[in-house]
């Protein structure tokens, strides 16, 4: 029978650990906060100041060793926060339970940014993944995730190995779109594995904290997450992997333009006028990181009665295609305004895997395909410009 490791436990063998610059452990300090023990998976946070966050790094890591190593602990995640949870503060004076169950583990939430991190685009994050896309827009409600989406399962249905990571960490969506449920487990005690769902895998802080509960951060966490929601999963060999991105031109866009090698980005809006502003500035941010911008995407094109048939341009037509060609990049292509896509979505049922065969999943297919060739296309003239090394 397995031991059933406790909160008390895991706190008394943490009073061994000292911070190295003030010279008490770790439990008088107040530094860990919100233990949450799960069916032999700990997770938990330490609080630490903003600028000391690359320092305590090695400790983050004493820590999780050490927590790994107790009986009955199957996998153990410890974050650094540079902000004190409401409420959640442990001391040598608290203990709030004694092996049951907290909830569900906030893994890999909360870390302060690592100042001194790289700032080059790449370091070595997802470095088994051939091509990274960006799934963007200017502005929220434009139908991005639905589209990101989509498109993976698309992708998936192509051949290509794909994953998907949303990347909104304030809104995360992917439970809901892809009808996840449970938690991401670890094969090897290191690393989560990501949540697999229509021949995709996926990671979304939507599968790692309740789906009422609020992610209340600062930018430096948000960027620590998203991070660790690269590098610390067990993502393996993939040819694509589409990235939902939160909307505007923020902390997300940045970190990700200079972390990781974006093969390019892929621009969602609908035909109005204010939707094509905020699409026009989330094309200029991304060249202005010089990432290249494959396309743009024009959803909730028009309105087709399923009754009689009758085409309603509700929201306009043609204006994505206009400001595409405009801007000098590609106009991809156009999804309706239908309730089958809005229905599929909300049972968890992406339409390209519901209804392969119809009409709308044919045009998400016809896009991937698009945007497939348009990604060797790329790879193949970035393989042609990068410099030869010859030994003679």
């Amino acid at each position: 029978m397995t031991t059933q490791i406790t909160e008390r436990q895991i706190l008394d063998a943490l009073r061994c650990v000292a911070d190295p610059l003030r010279g008490q452990d770790i439990i008088s300090l107040g530094m860990v906060q919100g233990c949450r023990i799960k069916d032999g998976h700990v997770a938990m946070m330490l609080q630490v100041s903003a600028d000391r966050g690359a320092e305590l790094e090695p400790l983050r890591k004493e820590v999780e060793s050490l927590v790994h190593k107790l009986p009955g602990v199957l996998t153990a995640t410890v974050v650094l926060t540079a902000e004190r949870a409401a409420g959640a503060q442990i001391s040598s004076h608290q203990h709030h339970g004694h092996g049951h169950d907290h909830g569900h583990a906030p893994s890999h939430s909360g870390s302060a940014a690592a100042p001194g991190a790289s700032e080059g685009r790449g370091g070595n994050l997802l470095s088994n993944v051939r091509a990274v896309i960006a799934v963007a827009s200017g502005k929220g409600g434009v139908g991005k995730s639905t589209t990101a989406v989509n498109l993976a399962v698309a992708f998936a249905r192509l051949g290509h190995r794909t994953g998907l990571l949303d990347a909104d960490i304030y809104g995360p969506s992917m439970r809901r779109l892809l009808g996840v449920g449970g938690q991401p487990g670890s094969s090897d005690g290191a690393r989560l594995d990501p949540m697999e769902a229509y021949g995709i895998k996926a990671m979304s802080m939507a599968f790692l904290v309740e789906e009422e509960t609020p992610i209340v951060w600062r930018g430096p966490m948000v960027q620590s997450a998203l991070e660790q929601m690269m590098r610390d999963v067990a993502w393996g060999p993939l040819d694509i992997m589409v990235v939902d991105m939160p909307p505007g031109t923020g902390d997300t866009q940045l970190t990700m333009a200079q972390r990781v090698p974006l093969a390019g980005a892929v621009i969602v809006s609908t035909p109005q006028d204010i939707a094509l502003i905020d699409a026009r500035k989330g094309l200029n941010m991304f060249r202005k990181v010089d990432v290249p911008v494959l396309g743009l995407i024009e959803n909730m094109s028009y309105f087709s009665c399923p009754n009689c048939g009758h085409r309603s341009e509700i929201f306009g037509h043609g204006g994505a295609q206009r400001e595409a060609e405009r801007m000098g990049m590609d106009f991809l292509g156009e999804i309706p305004l239908h309730m089958a896509i809005r229905e599929t979505s909300d049972g968890g049922h992406p339409i390209v895997a519901a209804e392969p065969d119809g009409e709308h999943a044919q045009a998400y297919m016809a896009i991937a395909k698009r945007l497939a060739a348009k990604l060797e296309h790329t790879l193949a003239a970035q393989a042609a410009t990068a410099p030869r090394i010859v030994i003679q």
